[in-house]
């Protein structure tokens, strides 16, 4: 019998004990950022472009994201380790997809994907453990398909106990565009796109970064 890594466990529990808090928050996240919706439109556009295909969403939290990707002319779903945090997605967008599960084990064929956004959901994977998950994310994606990778710049983890008036226990690092870059190129993603950003005044406390991968053909 295989444990569960307590990363995953307090990670989970953490997300199932604010997703109703966390989802109201942050419905309307893309609104304010329109440098990001840039990079997710590149993103569906290079997608459509290729042929189109399915696109996951690893880590969709309360759905926002997926339905931006979906109104965007993507065929979407998501994916997320907290069943409660599905729960909310699954209210908020009911005629999309939304399942459990783990970016460490996808739920999806070898080269069956034409895209795969991480919309923030790297952070909380153990750094010795990214070049796993990078690997994952390659094993999914056909031949060209493109990935799309969300993240706070810096070099420290931070640990929370707190948030929205409820005890948690959460880990998130942040990262620096150049590493997460090379173990991409190492998984066999090179990237051929990034956005740096400066953070919104008062809103975020890091810069901010997307890298665009792709798969070769």
């Amino acid at each position: 019998m295989t444990t569960e890594p307590d990363y995953l466990r307090t990670t989970r529990a953490s997300y199932d004990a604010i997703a109703s808090e966390y989802a109201e928050v942050f419905r309307d996240e893309l609104a304010g950022k329109p440098l990001d919706r840039a990079m997710f439109a590149a993103f569906a556009e290079l997608v459509l472009t290729g042929g189109g295909g399915r696109v996951l969403d690893v880590g969709s939290g309360p759905g926002h994201a997926t339905a931006h990707l979906h109104g965007l002319g993507l065929d979407v779903s998501g994916v997320d380790l907290s069943p409660e945090m599905v729960a909310q997605a699954r209210r908020a967008y009911p005629g999309l997809r939304f399942e459990e599960g783990s970016m460490l084990a996808l739920d999806a064929p070898d080269a069956s994907l034409a895209g795969l956004v991480a919309n923030y959901s790297i952070i909380h994977i153990p750094a010795e453990l990214l070049p796993e998950v990078f690997g994952e994310f390659r094993r999914v994606l056909a031949p060209g398909g493109r990935a799309l990778v969300v993240f706070q710049v810096g070099d420290e983890t931070t640990h929370r106990t707190e948030a929205f008036g409820r005890e948690i226990s959460l880990d998130a690092g942040r990262l620096r565009p150049d590493h997460v870059e090379r173990l991409l190129g190492e998984a066999g993603l090179p990237v051929e796109a990034r956005l740096l950003r400066e953070p919104r005044q008062g809103m975020e406390p890091t810069p901010q970064a997307c890298l665009l991968a792709r798969r070769p053909a």
